[in-house]
């Protein structure tokens, strides 16, 4: 059982473009990406984060390459990393030529930054050579001069005419495998700018608010902004932006996602906000149980709510529901059907258990 999505969310039918083994465009799941914020120099912390990403459920990872010793690091550090690595590059061509000799599956770039046409041709020519992706990334903070002498400011056209002057140098070099990027910090110029910019290629867009703030602020911000993307049918692939741990940037993509029934991967918590009525500790029951169930894959719905008036409603559209019902028991729901009362001693232990089981049930039917 999972519950029924009241609007099934008509994407736009873009390119299929590889980031290694990771497909993007076309009806490809959209893919959660973070990025370290380790000196890349720093194998082991670096992996270290790596790792972090990849058990929040991270699909590609972008890596900051700003000097050779940086790139020379990505040898060793893609060794070590079940997902495509993303070198973030700027300005130096040469940097990205040895990105991509040492592992890297895209090179993030300007290609406008990158000057003589014949150091773009030296990249492209190391992008095909390691089935490597490029992505243009645009961004309001670092246009190039003379469309902020068009424009006299950061605007949706600007980035879009950068994003359209990218793309075409690219193209002229018979270049495809490639994302495009449009990013701002303020949302409203993010969200125009990529809505002007879906009406002019068919490139997979990587959506993301830039330079959003910290965690609060910066998860509001983006979700905000994606979702008004991700609900037009906006959006291949993301990255939410937060000066915090790189793995949040992966629990909040995936949430984002898991919303508005893009993405099924994990344990769906469907949870009130407890009040006097409530039979249990419905708070810091979640907190425990968001704890001990990450590491499910599987998609299951469950639901903990603390008393009768909504629970049962809400138990029934779940894979595993829990109603507080009496002081120190609540009542037990699966596949949606009432089935036993549980002490509210155990119902953590019991949850965590059925959860579990039911995650082997449907990976040995998958």
């Amino acid at each position: 059982m999972s519950i029924r999505p009241f609007r099934d969310i008509n994407r736009n039918k873009t390119k299929e473009i590889n980031v290694g083994n990771v497909l993007i465009g076309s009806n490809n799941p959209i893919s959660v990406q973070s990025m370290t914020n380790t000196l890349t120099t720093d194998v082991k912390a670096t992996i270290k984060q790596i790792d972090q990403i990849i058990e929040k459920g991270g699909d590609l990872v972008r890596v900051s390459v700003p000097d050779k010793e940086s790139s020379n690091a990505l040898k060793e550090i893609t060794k070590h990393s079940s997902i495509p690595i993303i070198a973030d590059v700027h300005y130096h061509y040469k940097r990205a030529l040895e990105a991509a000799d040492n592992g890297a599956k895209c090179l993030r770039i300007n290609p406008g930054n990158i000057g003589d046409k014949n150091k773009i041709r030296e990249i492209i020519k190391a992008a095909k050579n390691n089935d490597c992706a490029i992505r243009v990334g645009v961004n309001a903070g670092s246009l190039e001069k003379d469309l902020l002498e068009k424009y006299k400011e950061p605007c949706p056209e600007a980035l879009v005419d950068s994003a359209l002057r990218n793309i075409k140098i690219l193209e002229d070099e018979e270049f495809f495998n490639l994302k495009v990027s449009v990013k701002s910090s303020d949302v409203f110029l993010s969200v125009n700018a990529y809505r002007q910019l879906s009406k002019k290629t068919n490139y997979p867009l990587h959506l993301g608010i830039t330079e959003s703030g910290s965690f609060i602020p910066g998860s509001i911000k983006s979700s905000i902004g994606l979702g008004i993307l991700l609900m037009e049918g906006i959006g291949d692939t993301i990255r939410i932006s937060l000066s915090d741990e790189p793995f949040k940037e992966i629990e909040i993509g995936n949430e984002i996602l898991k919303s508005l029934n893009l993405r099924n991967r994990g344990v769906k918590i469907i949870s009130c906000p407890s009040c006097a009525r409530q039979g249990f500790e419905v708070i810091n029951t979640v907190k425990i149980l968001e704890n001990k169930l990450s590491h499910i894959k599987t998609p299951i719905t469950l639901s903990i709510i603390g008393c009768v008036v909504n629970g049962p409603g809400e138990a029934s559209q779940t894979d595993i529901g829990l109603t507080g019902g009496g002081k120190d028991s609540s009542m037990l729901y699966l596949n949606g059907i009432q089935h036993n009362k549980i002490s509210n001693k155990n119902i953590i232990s019991k949850i965590v258990e059925l959860v579990e089981k039911k995650a082997a049930e449907l990976e040995n039917q998958s």
